[in-house]
Formats: C-alpha cells, structure tokens, sequence
C-alpha cells in the first residue's frame, strides 16, 4: 500500500518579515529605506516542505503556531503551497516563532527571533499512525523543539525506521551542548543534513570526511554536509563520497538556504534519483532560493529546477561530481 504523503517535515517552522538591502540598524528613532520587504514562512521544517511541494510532492508540515496573526498566516500561506497543515498545532500559551530578518548586500541574513510555538507543539501516540502515512519522515530544527527534543522525536524516528519511512534529518544552529540530543536521534537517521559549520560544533573537528565519519560513527546511514558556496560534501557508511560543486548564481539572500537544499534532497529520493543527482537537485534548490528575498522565493516548480541544473554554470568549473570510495 502506497503511503498518503510523499514528504512529511516535522519541527521548526517560523514567520519571517525580511527585508534588504540593510548595512547598519538606525540609531535612536531614525529610519532608513530599503529597496525590498516580504513575508516568507521558513525554518528548517518550513522551508523544507515548500520547497517540495513546488516540486510536486505530496508534502505535510507538522509543528506548532501560536493563536495569533502569524499563526493565521503561516497556515494560510503553508494551505496556498497544497501542502496538509492538519497537524499543525495551535499551542496555547506560546506565540507562533517568528523572526526579522536584516539581510546584507552579500546575502548574509542577520536575524532577531522569537522562540515560539516550535517549542509546544507534541505528537501524541494516537497521532503517530497520521504522522507516519508518509514515504520521507524529515526533522528539522532539532534544539528548538523543547517538548520534543526530550526523547519524543527519538521514538518517533525509530518507529519511523520500523516501518519503512525514509528518515532526514536536520538541526538548528548547533553547539556543543546539543550532541547528546543529535546523537540519540542518529541511529534512527538515513540522511543527515547539516551545514559544515554545525557539523563542526557538534563534532569539534574541521576536515569534512572527518566530521562525516564522527556522525556516521554515531549512527546515521549517510551525511550529507552544506559548504555554502563551496557545494555540498556526502560521506555514506559504506564508504561512498561525493562532492557537489554550487552554482554560480547572483545571490540576493542567503535565508533558508541549507532548508531548501532538504527539499530539494527530498524531491530527488522520491523521483528515484540516484544519491549523487538528488544532490544536484538539493543544491540547485539552495542555489535558486539565494536568488530572491525570503526562503524559496527562488524555487517555482521542478521543471524549472532541472533547467536550472542544465543552464546555469558552476562555481568550480564543469566537474559536476565527483565520486570515490574509500
């Protein structure tokens, strides 16, 4: 029996206000223009599942919003996608998350944050069978999830990974004290999904294959590291490695770039890609999200994603992937 939903992504999902371009915050009362402004959803479960479902998977997002503005538009706007929001949660007591976002000329995206209603929500048992209709299981936003993180979203994985699910998962600006939580959720975890720089908080190590291993040695099945404008680097137990170079692209904004990469990664699992092209689509879908302001304001749909992929050049020549075992 075929499962109800392609890609079900569970955790942090936020209201974000962006605007750009924006070198300096005013002093005192002043004001300062900027020559764009947009509302986006994002985080690491949000940006993630719109992006798949722009590329046409059946996509689900579970988390929480709080009984407020952003809440209502968060839903609305996840609804607008064809994306089920039937597990979205309503938290009392907690506003939905929510961040103003002050991106750079360079695409950098510093941001203010409200934790918010990430932090509530909770999957009950009778809600696990729902949860878990799906071929791909993703996680995103382990350290936001106050409620789950404390063992909830281990058990969740672990059936997940009895059942046949496909398991991603990814975190939420990771330091040392966040491992033991990670940990606990890599032996129940397929692809994991870090940027280097997490994976180098996490690990405390530099070299890529190095922070590869230390995470595999931990029980996931296959790491797949983001560089940024460096492409992306994956390491699978089995000794496979690959290196996806970026594409050259102008980037506008930076926000929600390694979530789209999931997306992107998604889409090509389900479309039955081979690991090394379904990076390409992660990296193309990163790679187009840095073209407009806001998470996935780039992304339109999967036939535009694959001309993408045959038009646009890379930054490190014409070697498109490069494979190897070790």
């Amino acid at each position: 029996m075929s499962a109800r939903f392609d890609y079900t992504s569970m955790g942090f999902i936020t209201f974000d206000a962006l605007c750009r371009p924006v070198t300096h915050i005013p002093p005192g009362g002043d004001t300062y223009f900027v020559e764009e402004f947009t509302l986006a959803v994002s985080g690491a479960a949000g940006s993630a599942v719109i992006v798949a479902a722009k590329h046409g998977l059946r996509a689900r997002a579970v988390g929480g919003v709080g009984h407020d503005d952003m809440g209502d538009w968060v839903l609305m706007k996840l609804g607008s996608f064809g994306i089920d929001t039937a597990m979205m949660a309503r938290c009392a007591g907690f506003t939905t998350s929510s961040s103003l976002v002050t991106t750079r000329p360079d695409g950098a995206r510093p941001a203010l944050h409200k934790r918010g209603a990430t932090d509530g929500f909770y999957i009950e048992d009778s809600q696990i069978d729902d949860l878990l209709d799906t071929r791909i299981l993703h996680v995103g936003g382990v350290g936001l999830m106050n409620r789950m993180d404390q063992g909830r979203t281990e058990e969740i994985m672990a059936e997940a990974k009895r059942r046949g699910v496909i398991t991603t998962l990814d975190v939420f600006a990771s330091t040392p004290e966040d491992l033991p939580k990670v940990a606990r959720l890599l032996p129940h975890t397929d692809y994991f999904l870090p940027s280097e720089e997490e994976a180098r908080a996490l690990s405390g190590l530099v070299e890529n294959r190095d922070l590869a291993q230390f995470l595999i040695d931990r029980g996931a099945a296959c790491v797949i590291l983001t560089l940024g404008a460096e492409g992306a680097y994956c390491r699978h137990r089995d000794g496979t490695e690959l290196r996806v170079p970026a594409f050259a692209v102008e980037v506008k904004c930076t926000c929600g770039c390694g979530d789209c990469f999931n997306g992107g990664f998604a889409t090509g699992l389900v479309k039955g890609m081979t690991l090394a092209d379904s990076i390409q689509v992660a990296q193309a879908s990163s790679a187009q999200n840095a073209t407009g302001l806001g998470s996935q304001a780039g992304v339109r749909d999967f036939a535009t994603t694959l001309a993408f992929i045959r038009s646009t050049p890379l930054r490190h020549g014409n070697d498109n992937l490069v494979s190897s075992r070790a």
